[in-house]
């Protein structure tokens, strides 16, 4: 795809493209006006229409003025990712600023946080009723019934440190960039600022909640503040076009966009069935929207140290081949 034709704008909460630079002119005074998020060549992050210079041009309709921004929600933390293939994200508190986490993610904070666990969602106020509705939902996805919250209750600048669980990457998810809301694999929430809501989507077809690797439940990240996911291995983003359909291993999902539509399909043939040591089904994403993959689920590399552990640490020591590696180790 050339970097003309590689053009993406959300609409109604849905990405839309790729289109070309034309195409993108003519469609954006039709949407949001300047306030319309487009992402393609040259940019990192999606950015605001208005701050593109070539959109200004090539329309004979005059921009109406932007519309007001809503009210923020979530509050605006800063971060930094740390590492490599066994990453941390350190996250800068003003004061009064809170971020939300999974419990027993912390790494390190300093002295001026204050850790407190909590029951239901700490984003909005509650009823008990409501606590125990929504703690009852995070039950359900096999996650803590608590969350723990880290709020600076100092005059200054404060740090606090997650872990990430396994090896693999941190993704910073910037949700008022991508309409909203999130659907990711249950167990991939690491925090999230305050204001970032964690919730449960049901999946809506059988098959996909028996054999598409996460059952039913899927969590639903929703808000408008950044959040972080964990994935194993190495992840890629992709962009799915109107119609693209994108085949994967089941447990490679690590999250998506609500305009995806998920679902499971038998990889076919007997041979491939019995023999191709990919599974029974293949999940099967078709865009519009974006989606992250991963290359190393954890229910692999779990897989992989079981089946290589043996009653002595996974080394058969009275074999010749047990006793040929102990005269290498003896002598390295």
């Amino acid at each position: 795809m050339s970097g003309e034709n590689g053009w993406f704008y959300v609409k109604d909460g849905q990405t839309v493209g790729p289109v070309s630079r034309e195409e993108l002119i003519r469609a954006i005074p039709q949407v949001q006006e300047g306030r319309t998020l487009v992402w393609g060549p040259g940019l990192a992050e999606w950015t605001e229409a208005r701050h593109l210079a070539f959109l200004g041009t090539g329309t004979s309709a005059s921009p109406a003025p932007p519309r007001a921004p809503s009210p923020r929600r979530a509050d605006e933390i800063d971060y930094e990712v740390h590492g490599d293939d066994m990453q941390f994200v350190e996250i800068t508190l003003d004061p009064d600023e809170v971020v939300v986490a999974e419990a027993g993610g912390m790494m390190y904070m300093s002295e001026g946080i204050r850790m407190q666990t909590v029951f239901g969602d700490p984003s909005k106020e509650q009823s008990f009723l409501g606590k125990l509705f929504d703690a009852g939902k995070r039950m359900i996805t096999g996650e803590s019934l608590f969350l723990t919250t880290f709020g600076n209750l100092g005059s200054r600048r404060e740090q606090v440190a997650f872990a990430a669980p396994y090896p693999g990457k941190i993704i910073p998810i910037h949700l008022d960039q991508l309409g909203g809301e999130l659907i990711c694999q249950k167990d991939s929430f690491l925090c999230a600022a305050r204001g970032v809501q964690v919730g449960i989507a049901f999946q809506k077809r059988i098959l996909a909640g028996l054999f598409g690797g996460e059952g039913f439940i899927l969590q639903r990240l929703t808000g408008d503040g950044v959040a972080f996911v964990h994935a194993g291995g190495s992840i890629q983003r992709k962009e799915l076009a109107a119609g693209e359909t994108l085949r994967l291993d089941t447990g490679c999902l690590v999250a998506l966009l609500p305009s995806v539509e998920y679902d499971i399909e038998a990889t076919g043939g007997f041979a491939n069935t019995l023999f191709g040591g990919e599974g029974l089904f293949l999940a099967t994403l078709r865009g519009p929207g974006t989606v992250w993959v991963q290359s190393l689920p954890f229910a692999r590399l779990a897989g992989r140290i079981l089946a290589n552990l043996g009653p002595r640490g996974g080394r058969d020591e009275g074999s010749v081949l047990g006793r040929v590696s102990d005269i290498f180790q003896s002598r390295g």
